[in-house]
């Protein structure tokens, strides 16, 4: 019980927790009602994040929702309600970026509860579908001239004639709004409120309600709407000019500016409120001005202006054509095969020409749904086209033309729709040929299926071709680490052939210079033995040693002779070092090694015949002795 309790409490706070927030905003100190009204609004919109909800987009939460098959009169659950709500947010967020994500939760009950108050005073727990496509359309963002028009498009008939029964049914809705914020007593709805907006009883066609909705003044009881758009155009306004009763620099928003006092300006603070100085009084007529101009900008319109060289001002508002525009027919697109991506859905679709599933999807006609809504949206789908090649972005100028909120699905359809609208106007269908264009769509169909077949052969093709390709291009170690054995064997290879290099380096060095000992040593043994036989016998006291020559370095070889010539080397060891084009390593070795051992022969030999030599001149020596 105490939960339950607790729980209800609770609930009423959510309730009231928008109004209380409203309330310490003091909105009641401003002295106009339409502009506490609009102001009012205002937060109530932007608080619940309305504001950046763009009227398409709301139209589309209808479709997404089913709101286009139900009659006006039908109602709805809150439950239901609070998922439509859902849904409006939850694809909001989706378009949002990341730096800008709003609390869905949050903004679903603010709206949610703020609806029931307003449509659902008595607790009965319903609201008709009309009373939500009402309220979501008036409040929501975007420009009123779109809203107008889709609000014409829901109470009017097939011919685009107003239907007065339901304008008057959809100003007992909007009417409800200014009621929610307790200025009921200034806009609240009579019975005499369609008579004061279109006194004549006539046909009321699209542009006719347009010019009386959107005139200067409108209509008494809808004064506050265009206001409410106003201020969200000039929230962001600066005027550097200083208010004459609260002396700020500057202002922000509206500037009032006094007809009779002499440059006598007012903030619309100040002037919301009634305040006035000096001479001014708040009985004056004031002019609202909604932008800056500097003084030269001033002096050059009036010049241009008296010379005659402004041009004639465009209309306020585009003309629109009086007869509702027909829906597209798509019965003879082929309908979209079902994909698992949602990428090759979307590439699918544009090459093969048929609208993508979303296009089909708000395409889809049923017997209660009004043909002027239709028509609507395929008007905004021509605008679109032309907005993305420009701006790349929406065409309303609110918060939602920013780059990044950009909807790539909106583009496909402006595409799409351009081409059926293309091909509608160069080769229009006879209804006499029906059957005939029936068997020929039929034969379209199977002549797409086969090719659709046909292609995905051919992926799965290129897909195995570019496999087999991939694999044999795989370099030779990824090969063969599938063979650890061959790996292997592969690595001592390459070390064997490293060991084998650096030992040839090492011996072909070593070869180099022995060559230059042993030919040093061949000179001073040849010198030794020319000399010895012609000294004589008592100088003899023993051969000397050998010197060795200190090899020459690669550094020390001269640059005009060959890579390989050793000076002071001839014979066979210089033969062995001359280079030539069909001399290799090996047969250098072999030579080198013949030169060796002959060399080291002929030095046994002398070296024998030395010591012999010596022996017998010192027997000798030692017989005279002997003798003497």
């Amino acid at each position: 019980m105490i939960e339950e309790s607790g729980k209800r409490r609770r609930t009423m706070a959510e309730k009231r927790q928008l109004f209380m927030e409203m309330r310490a905003q003091n909105f009641d100190v401003i002295r106009l009602s339409t502009y506490r009204t609009a102001c009012k609004l205002r937060f109530v919109q932007k608080r619940c994040n309305l504001h950046l909800v763009d009227i398409w987009n709301m139209i589309e939460a209808f479709r997404d929702n089913g709101l286009n098959t139900l009659d006006h009169n039908t109602e709805i659950n809150v439950s239901r309600l609070e998922t439509i709500i859902s849904s409006i947010y939850y694809q909001l967020n989706k378009r949002l970026p990341s730096t800008h994500q709003i609390s869905v939760e949050q903004s679903i009950s603010l709206l949610l509860n703020f609806m029931i108050a307003a449509y659902d005073s008595e607790g009965h727990g319903k609201l008709t579908v009309f009373s939500v496509k009402a309220m979501l359309a008036t409040m929501c963002g975007g420009k009123i001239l779109d809203k107008l028009r889709y609000i014409f498009s829901q109470i009017s008939d097939s011919n685009g004639l107003m239907i007065f029964t339901k304008f008057d049914q959809f100003l007992k809705e909007v009417l409800k709004l200014p009621t929610a914020v307790f200025e009921g007593p200034s806009f609240g709805y009579t019975e005499h409120s369609v008579r004061t907006c279109f006194p004549q009883q006539k046909k009321i066609m699209l542009n006719m309600f347009l010019d009386t909705l959107m005139a200067d003044p409108p209509p008494q009881c809808l004064v506050w709407l265009p206001l409410m758009h106003r201020l969200a155009h000039v929230e962001n306004v600066f005027h550097p000019v200083e208010c004459s009763y609260c002396r700020c620099e500057s202002m922000m928003g509206f500037r009032y500016r006094c007809q009779q006092c002499h440059n006598y300006q007012l903030c619309q603070t100040c002037f919301w409120r009634g305040h006035a100085s000096g001479p001014h009084s708040n009985q004056h007529q004031m002019k609202e001005h909604s932008s800056w101009k500097s003084p030269a900008k001033k002096l050059s319109h009036a010049i241009s202006k008296s010379l005659g060289c402004v041009p004639s001002r465009e209309p306020p508002r585009p003309v629109f054509p009086e007869q509702p525009e027909k829906p597209l027919d798509l019965a003879h697109i082929v309908p979209p095969r079902p994909l698992t991506n949602m990428n090759d859905a979307v590439v699918t679709h544009i090459s093969s020409g048929a609208p993508t599933p979303t296009k089909s999807r708000r395409s889809a006609r049923s017997p209660d749904a009004g043909a002027d809504e239709h028509a609507l949206i395929a008007a905004h789908v021509t605008r679109l086209q032309r907005g993305t090649r420009g701006a790349r972005g929406w065409p309303s100028s609110s918060v939602l033309d920013s780059p990044g909120r950009l909807d790539e699905e909106h583009r496909l359809i402006a595409r799409y729709a351009a081409r059926l609208a293309a091909e509608a106007g160069t080769a229009p269908r006879p209804p006499t040929d029906l059957g005939f264009s029936f068997d020929a769509n039929k034969q379209q169909r199977q002549l797409i299926a086969e090719l659709e077949n046909k292609n995905r052969e051919i992926l799965q093709e290129i897909q195995r071709l570019r496999l087999e390709h991939e694999q044999a291009s795989q370099p030779t170690p990824e090969k063969a680490q599938q063979n650890p054995t061959l790996l292997a064997e592969l690595r001592l290879l390459r070390q064997r052939k490293d060991e084998l290099e650096q030992r040839m380096s090492a011996l072909q060095e070593s070869r180099r210079e022995l060559m230059v000992q042993l030919e040093g040593l061949m000179k001073l043994l040849k010198a030794q033995a020319a000399g010895s036989a012609h000294s004589s016998p008592t100088h003899g006291t023993g051969r000397p040693l050998p010197v060795p020559v200190r090899s020459t370095s690669a550094g020390s070889t001269p640059t005009h002779g060959p890579p390989d010539s050793l000076p002071g080397v001839g014979g066979d060891v210089q033969d062995a070092f001359t280079p030539g084009t069909r001399r290799n390593l090996r047969n250098d070795l072999l030579v080198a090694a013949d030169s060796i051992t002959n060399t080291m022969s002929s030095l046994v030999k002398e070296l024998h015949s030395a010591e012999e030599e010596d022996e017998e001149e010192t027997e000798k020596m030692q017989n005279g002795k002997d003798q003497g």
